[in-house]
């Protein structure tokens, strides 16, 4: 059993803003990953997927996006690159291939099992990603459905020919049913909850605007009801320079055929609710109260004469009669699961797991002391899963981590606790 002062588990670009604020701090740490470093953005990404940040906005604790094209959209397999240059340009002590089993506390420290070894450290910090999400309708499926998540889709290719069903609308979905419709497929999308905004407005990238009115650096104080923040849909976007925008009335020139919630699977029938009005009303709102701070923050700045003139917005015009559906009778094959993704935690044995399966924490911080969370959705600040905004809860941690150890009591040699 090996000793050290912190282990990091999973080494994609949270965890690995955590090394490298470690490294600068001078403390002993290891970064621990079932695979290798940005994994998920090397085999679980489809093909044609860019980031729906700007490349200026790939910014890591001394690190920054310094090539020719700021206001580009980088592909996922650009992504593992950067990660990769980031990760050497600091020697972060990367152990990949190596799977944690076990999380344990110990009297002043956890035990931390692997697939590989275990080590004893005084300081944890969870930096693992989401694991995807399929409904329970999945299993009412007949078997000869082609069933498949975004996390396993890669191109329209790779499904069986025949027509698809999308569930879920909001960037991964919309993208995917756009790809597919592309490509000749019929298309029927499932929506639900989305966020919709332009890609560009009054002549800017929205990520520009948001980052300029402070949306995205909104805390969790400041929201009403932080469970509900935290869940909140993706924006409809594509990495896109362009003003192209994806959302569902573009979708619906394409030939997509929009339904409201999937409620109910058995066999080759679906059945939908009547919810799709009061979702795309739910997501006008949100449009317009953005729009309207943006525009608020553009007269208080004085750039009316700096940036393009207001145009508005059109609304939507998405309706659907569709309530049910024989998928073997109207020609559909496959379903893809656009679902999203929650955190598991089958190997941690400290009790700091809410009802609903989530670490209890505050800025990356929980009441177990020396354990601690990063790259969850609006952690604390609205970007704190973006690769932007992990520097920030890293620094938060770090410091927190520097000041814990000077207020915490020497702790047992390693061979009094290792026989505790």
């Amino acid at each position: 059993m090996r000793k050290i002062d912190t282990v990091i588990i999973g080494a994609g670009h949270a965890g690995l803003a955590t090394s490298r604020r470690l490294t600068d701090a001078g403390r002993d740490h290891v970064v621990l990953d079932r695979a290798r470093p940005a994994e998920s953005w090397r085999s679980s990404r489809w093909d044609s997927l860019r980031l729906l940040t700007p490349n200026w906005m790939t910014r890591l604790p001394g690190w920054r996006y310094r090539g020719i094209d700021p206001e580009g959209f980088m592909t996922a397999a650009e992504l593992t690159g950067y990660l990769d240059a980031y990760a050497r340009s600091f020697g972060a002590p990367v152990q990949s291939w190596t799977a944690v089993t076990d999380v344990a506390p110990l009297l002043d420290g956890y035990r931390v099992t692997t697939t590989q070894d275990s080590w004893l450290a005084r300081n944890v910090v969870v930096a693992t990603g989401a694991r995807p999400h399929v409904p329970h309708h999945a299993a009412g499926l007949d078997p000869s459905i082609r069933q498949i998540h975004t996390d396993r889709y890669r191109n329209p290719d790779q499904l069986p020919a025949g027509g698809v069903l999308v569930i879920g609308a909001s960037a991964s979905g919309a993208q995917i049913a756009a790809e597919l419709r592309q490509a000749g497929r019929d298309v029927v999308l499932a929506v639900g909850a989305h966020t919709r905004l332009p890609r560009r407005y009054r002549g800017m990238d929205i990520m520009w605007w948001l980052t300029q009115i402070g949306a995205l650096s909104r805390t969790i104080d400041q929201v009403r009801n932080p469970r509900v923040a935290r869940s909140e849909p993706s924006i409809q976007l594509r990495g896109k320079a362009s003003a192209d925008d994806l959302n569902l009335a573009t979708l619906k020139e394409a030939g997509v055929v929009m339904t409201g919630r999937l409620t109910a699977a058995a066999g080759h029938r679906v059945r939908f609710g009547d919810d799709l009005p009061g979702t795309l009303a739910a997501a006008e709102a949100r449009l317009e109260r953005t729009l309207a701070g943006i525009d608020h923050y553009i007269h208080v700045a004085g750039l009316e004469t700096e940036v393009l003139p207001k145009v508005p917005v059109p609304p939507l015009n998405v309706s659907s009669r569709l309530d049910a559906m024989d998928l073997r009778a109207a020609g559909i094959s496959t379903v893809v699961w656009a679902t999203g993704f929650r955190y598991r935690y089958p190997w941690l044995r400290v009790p700091v797991l809410d009802r609903h399966g989530d670490v209890r924490q505050y800025r990356g911080t929980t009441h177990a002391p020396g354990l601690y969370v990063i790259g969850q959705r609006f952690l604390h600040r609205r970007d704190s899963s973006f690769i932007d905004g992990a520097r920030h809860d890293a620094r938060a941690i770090c410091e927190h981590i520097e000041t814990a150890d000077r207020s915490r009591p020497v702790r047992p040699s390693l061979s009094a606790r290792a026989g505790a």
